[in-house]
């Protein structure tokens, strides 16, 4: 690392100012009309832009001229509680006591509190070929659970890709529950296909409807149509609105490290990897209407995202000991 660049919401306004530049980066700081802090890091091959403030969550992502976001209907960043207050980003962090789509028994918000967490600091790692953005914050509930976050997202010169990741340590005295998910939410191509480094029977379709997913016949059929086969191109999508839905579950079984690919039929070519130690699972979420598409080829986790209760019963539920702590790493982005 050659520096670090602290960050304070004071250095925020509604005009971009450049704070840090060389021959491979340009790193901009602004505030969107909502309020909301942003960071803009441009690279040689694209841009991004990160919410050092709101749970790191990586709002914009483009390389090459191509946008690697999902189609939403967010003109920008909200303030907000829950993730789907504010659902326009290319990906956020999920959980991490928590995770997913909470079942009625379960008490936590869809997609845990980590999504839209009011983060305590905010820097920039800048080193010879790459440029971090880096955050911090506090968990802590009287009688309650008590740990440290602390995410980061990584540009590097002349590539066209990233590096997301998450480490967290339990600060209390006692064990506590984890559970993560790292959601990329990636733009949807037509007729693009989908591939990795794991069998395509590893794969299972959802089977319990989450409370915002709203059943029709034709979807209902559908479901029972690709039940007992594998999803690979995106090639009907009057049938993926409400959501389709996979599972892949135990992943160390088939690799170390897990290779995830979406080819359009342009060429373009998306990829996620991520060692199967870290995580263990692997869901796929597709979604097409007007206002939403997208293509999550591949989400990692810890668990199924199907909610605090669900991973307790089925055995995936993880725990951090007292003072234990553990680090996540994704590298995702585009071929």
């Amino acid at each position: 690392m050659i520096g670090r660049i602290e960050l304070h919401r004071e250095f925020f306004k509604e005009n971009s100012k450049i704070i840090f530049q060389n021959n491979e980066f340009t790193v901009s700081l602004f505030r969107y009309p909502s309020g909301i802090e942003a960071v803009e890091v441009v690279n040689s091959r694209g841009k991004m832009v990160v919410l050092p403030y709101q749970g790191q969550i990586i709002w914009d992502l483009e390389f090459d001229d191509v946008d690697l976001k999902m189609k939403n209907m967010f003109s920008q960043p909200k303030h907000a509680r829950e993730i789907v207050e504010t659902y326009g980003c290319f990906a956020f962090h999920s959980g991490l006591l928590s995770n997913g789509c909470p079942a009625p028994e379960d008490n936590h918000s869809l997609h845990g509190e980590m999504a839209c967490a009011d983060m305590d600091q905010a820097w920039l790692d800048v080193s010879n070929n790459s440029l971090a953005i880096c955050g911090a914050t506090e968990y802590v509930k009287g009688f309650g659970y008590h740990y440290l976050a602390k995410p980061t997202v990584t540009m590097f010169a002349r590539e066209s890709y990233i590096e997301i990741g998450m480490n967290v340590k339990n600060l209390s005295s006692s064990e506590m529950p984890l559970q993560y998910m790292c959601h990329t939410n990636y733009t949807y191509s037509h007729n693009a296909l989908m591939k990795q480094n794991i069998p395509d029977s590893a794969f299972v379709l959802r089977e319990s409807i989450p409370d915002h997913v709203k059943p029709t016949e034709k979807w209902l059929k559908f479901n029972q149509k690709i039940k007992n086969e594998a999803l690979k191109t995106l090639d009907r999508p009057d049938m993926y609105d409400p959501e389709i839905v996979f599972f892949a579950d135990k992943l160390d079984q088939y690799t170390k490290e897990a290779e995830f690919e979406m080819v359009s039929p342009e060429g373009v070519t998306y990829f996620t990897n991520f060692s199967t130690d870290e995580f263990n699972y692997a869901t796929r979420w597709l979604l097409y209407n007007e206002d939403q598409q997208v293509a999550a080829f591949v989400l990692p986790g810890t668990c199924r995202p199907e909610g605090f209760l669900a991973a307790k019963t089925s055995g995936s539920l993880i725990t951090l000991s007292a003072g234990e702590e553990r680090s996540f790493k994704v590298v995702t982005g585009k071929k």
